[in-house]
């Protein structure tokens, strides 16, 4: 099993720490085992990767953990 961290930046990338495998859409593989930064505004010119692009682009996102409370609340109104 793999280590992995994976950190949602305010109105940033996210960041990948550790080893994996990363595939893209065409099944291309990527062996990391630092860190990474992955593309989420949609704007990057390397996707997946981060190229900074985010910052020209705008993109604002400021993501936090749900509680499990959250969660669960967030299902039960999505289910209806």
């Amino acid at each position: 099993m793999n280590d992995v961290t994976l950190i949602p930046t305010d109105d940033g990338p996210y960041l990948v720490e550790g080893s994996i495998t990363l595939l893209d859409a065409e099944g291309n593989q990527f062996e990391v085992s630092d860190t990474i930064a992955l593309c989420r505004c949609g704007h990057s010119n390397t996707k997946p990767f981060c190229d900074g692009t985010h910052e020209k682009a705008n993109f604002a996102a400021a993501n936090r953990a749900a509680t499990s409370s959250n969660r669960m609340r967030s299902r039960a109104v999505a289910g209806r």
